[in-house]
């Protein structure tokens, strides 16, 4: 698995899986820009991994997306991986849920992927190469309660990067999704204990994943070893979902 300096954009750098990512493809030598909306997250990482370029994006700023690729391919010399791992969620039952937190979901979890795809593309069909991976969740194929729209925007992401990967294809640009079940993170720290149990027990493995769980995934999709995989979702939930 030759991943050295390979150069790789990860967006939502500073959460749970974004720092397990960050860690995965350093470890590999791959050259690095981390962003994120936090920037003592981002000093942290920098100060952590060194040798990475980190820097402070919003997504929901549409317009600024293209030039946003612009300045990381100019400071990482190319770029051959995008990870799309930066996501919110605004939960709320549907006859609760606003159109203002409907739409905000959706801008940042599938426009700004979308359009970070977009204008990534245009600088890997240069490079004859590139491989996109989109983190998209459990909850876009099974849907959840009170998340309408993050359930909506992770399905939706699913169903472009099957577009995509059909039209990109012969480019020798692969793009595909992970779609991570519950995962260790400070969030769910934070989860009531016996809401936890439960959630546990729906688990064929008997716990939640780790950022590491998905990190590996997403090192072996930017991988030549993945070389022709197009189009798919690789599942990492413990058994929880199966496609």
């Amino acid at each position: 698995m030759n991943l050295k300096n390979k150069k790789v954009l990860i967006t939502g750098a500073t959460g749970g899986i974004g720092f397990s990512l960050v860690k995965k493809f350093s470890e590999h030598g791959s050259k690095i820009c981390a962003s994120g909306t936090n920037q003592q997250k981002l000093d942290n990482l920098k100060k952590e991994f060194g040798d990475i370029t980190v820097k402070q994006f919003r997504l929901e700023e549409h317009d600024k997306i293209e030039s946003f690729i612009e300045s990381v391919e100019k400071d990482l010399g190319g770029l051959d991986v995008l990870i799309n791992n930066a996501g919110i969620t605004l939960d709320s039952l549907s006859i609760r849920l606003t159109e203002e937190n409907w739409k905000k979901v959706l801008d940042i979890n599938l426009t700004a992927s979308f359009l970070m795809c977009k204008y990534s593309i245009k600088k890997m069909l240069k490079n004859k190469f590139g491989k996109i991976i989109n983190i998209s969740s459990i909850v876009g194929h099974t849907g959840n309660i009170g998340q309408a729209n993050y359930s909506a925007s992770k399905s939706g992401m699913v169903a472009f990067s099957k577009s995509l990967a059909i039209e990109y294809a012969k480019k020798n640009i692969n793009i595909n999704c992970i779609s991570p079940g519950f995962i260790k993170t400070e969030m769910t720290d934070k989860i009531n204990e016996e809401f936890k149990k439960n959630l546990i027990s729906k688990i064929p493995s008997g716990d939640l994943g780790t950022g590491d769980d998905v990190s590996n995934c997403a090192l072996f999709l930017a991988s030549d070893m993945a070389n022709y995989i197009n189009g798919e979702t690789i599942h990492v939930n413990g058994g929880m979902y199966m496609a």
